[in-house]
Order: C-alpha cells, then sequence, then structure tokens
C-alpha cells in the first residue's frame, strides 16, 4: 500500500465513529478508560502506539457506534479487545458487541489480559499475522 493510500485509509477513522450527540455521552467514559487503563492495555497500548508495529497506526479506547472498543486500526479495518476478569460474567454482551462491530465489516481479535500481561509476544505476533492477512 502507497503512503498516500495508507494516509487516505488513516484519515476515515471516523468512519465508524460514533453520531455526535451519543459522542457526548461517550466522551467522559472513553478519556477515563484512556487516562486509568487496565495494566495489559497499557502494556499492549505501549506496543501499537505511535505506528510501532509495521508502521500501521492504532486508536484507543475508540467509539464505534455505541460501543468504546480498547484498539482500533482503521488501515486494517481491525479491533482488538483485552478482556480483564469481567469478561467473564459478560459473555453474551459481549458477543452481541462483537457480532455488531463485525457486522459493520470489521474484524475482532480477543485477548485475555494474562495473555498481553504475560505473553505479550504472541499476542503481537497475532496483531501482526491478522495485519498481513488484510
Amino acid at each position: 500500500m502507497s503512503s498516500e493510500e495508507r494516509y487516505r485509509v488513516a484519515d476515515q477513522w471516523h468512519r465508524w465513529n460514533s453520531k455526535p450527540e451519543l459522542w457526548e455521552k461517550l466522551k467522559p467514559l472513553a478519556r477515563e478508560k484512556r487516562h486509568d487503563p487496565t495494566p495489559a492495555e497499557l502494556k499492549l497500548w505501549h506496543f501499537l502506539r505511535g505506528g510501532k508495529l509495521h508502521g500501521i497506526k492504532f486508536r484507543r479506547q475508540h467509539p464505534i457506534e455505541r460501543f468504546i472498543v480498547d484498539f482500533y486500526c482503521a488501515e486494517a479495518k481491525m479491533v482488538v479487545e483485552v478482556d480483564g476478569e469481567i469478561h467473564q460474567y459478560t459473555v453474551v454482551e459481549d458477543a452481541i458487541r462483537q457480532e455488531f462491530v463485525e457486522m459493520l465489516g470489521l474484524r475482532v481479535l480477543r485477548f485475555t489480559n494474562d495473555e498481553v500481561l504475560h505473553n505479550v509476544a504472541s499476542v503481537l505476533e497475532q496483531v501482526s499475522a491478522a495485519l498481513r492477512n488484510k
């Protein structure tokens, strides 16, 4: 992909953004999540931020319609979620949310906090493989 194509795709991050009136309600929660990330989110963000992974830009705590996803890559049309213990109790809600996001044409990768904290190299390899197979 040429740098011009990459810029054009990356510039369209807002394509899956929330409507302005909904964003006003979601903004405080997204800000709180960005300012107080879980240890696993912080660790993964260290490797994804600033195009560190293959020069691909990720956004964190990005709104997509009525949801806020952990990490979003416009260029790859990909969402990366890091699931903590709470997700053991929200399996149905997570499945509905994932199905909704996938219906928008986005691919969702899910990892547990434990995977990120104790085997980040494997997580990064899986994300890299997904980026290669856009």
